[in-house]
């Protein structure tokens, strides 16, 4: 009996680690994974939110917006290379997320913008993010903020990324 309540408690152990590990949320038929931004230098007037979106479901949705009592504003942007120079701008109408595929915000392609933080962002920091979805409503997440110079979750590169571009894939 005592062999069987250990090997129950490892279990339960087990699985809250890798829930845990896991830093993922759901609202209706979409999955958001890893939701991540760098530390930010003192007084720095914008700040990064990058993470994963991935529709289950069999109609499109569109990330319309955020929140964060962290930031003044979040946007959603776009960067592009145009020849040989990187062009960022804010998406207008949302960013769609297509029925069945995954859309990777990530450094040098989509992201969030956190316009104006209200302090710091220091590595280990967790901050709060309500992001708006036209068909699947609210979700709240948290941004685990990372080294300065990350280039993904935890420090590493998001699949796609070569040569210090971002990537700005839809798989």
């Amino acid at each position: 009996m005592r062999l069987i309540t250990t090997a129950f408690a490892a279990a339960a152990l087990l699985s809250a680690v890798v829930t845990a590990h896991a830093h993922g949320y759901k609202v209706g038929d979409l999955e958001i994974g890893h939701p991540w931004s760098r530390a930010t230098l003192p007084n720095a007037p914008v700040a990064g939110g990058y993470m994963t979106i991935t529709n289950t479901g069999d109609t499109a949705d569109r990330l319309i917006g955020g929140s964060t009592p962290a930031a003044a504003e979040v946007q959603i942007h776009e960067m592009q290379m145009d020849g040989d120079v990187m062009k960022m701008r804010q998406i207008d109408g949302g960013l769609e997320v297509p029925a069945g595929e995954t859309v990777t915000l990530a450094p040098g392609g989509y992201h969030l913008m956190l316009m104006k933080p209200e302090k710091r962002l220091m590595e280990g920091d967790r901050v709060p993010l309500t992001l708006r979805f036209e068909k699947a409503g609210t979700v709240e997440v948290e941004l685990a903020v990372d080294k300065p110079n990350a280039r993904g979750p935890e420090g590493t590169a998001p699949e796609g990324e070569h040569a210090g571009h971002g990537a700005m894939q839809m798989k």
